[in-house]
């Protein structure tokens, strides 16, 4: 049983290091670069400048005025978009950075039974949490259940810190 306690544990601790390292990534190859701050600041400014002709406008406005609004939103979308490009690069090296850590980790871990739930899984779950453990237990818990609970965790928290 100590055995799978520091399975977990280590499987919780690897899980916390990626989402550090994504963190990193994310950071160092969007974060911190110019093109970045600059369409954000773009962004920004484009969101509170059509917020205020919005409020403005009023239903009697004429045709050219909702056009002005059409091309600032128009502006607004095609910055919201080279925004998101410049994100793109981050998820390529994240992604390509945990296909090489979790064939790893599979490897290390695959077989082993790292935890044992107190319930048995609904079937379509079971599939997952039950993945490359030999045995007709279904209460046993393979790396990937724990690795993927604890990830979301981790996202789940960046997010909450994130959004404040």
């Amino acid at each position: 049983m100590s055995t799978m306690f520091a399975d977990t544990l280590l499987i919780v601790f690897i899980s916390v290091c990626t989402a550090l390292l994504a963190e990193g990534i994310t950071w160092v190859l969007v974060y911190r670069t110019d093109k970045y701050k600059r369409l954000k600041a773009e962004v920004e400014k484009q969101s509170k400048k059509l917020e205020k002709k919005k409020e403005t406008i009023t239903e009697s406005a004429g045709r050219q005025q909702k056009k002005k609004i059409e091309r600032q939103e128009e502006k607004l979308k095609n910055n919201n978009r080279d925004l998101s490009m410049v994100r793109m690069k981050s998820m390529f090296a994240i992604g390509f950075c945990f296909t090489a850590l979790m064939g790893m980790f599979n490897s290390i871990f695959d077989g082993r039974v790292v935890a044992k739930l107190p319930f048995t899984p609904l079937s379509y779950i079971q599939g997952l949490s039950h993945r490359n453990l030999l045995g007709d237990d279904t209460t046993d818990c393979s790396f990937w259940e724990v690795l993927l609970k604890s990830r979301r965790t981790c996202n789940s928290c960046h997010f909450l810190r994130s959004s404040n």
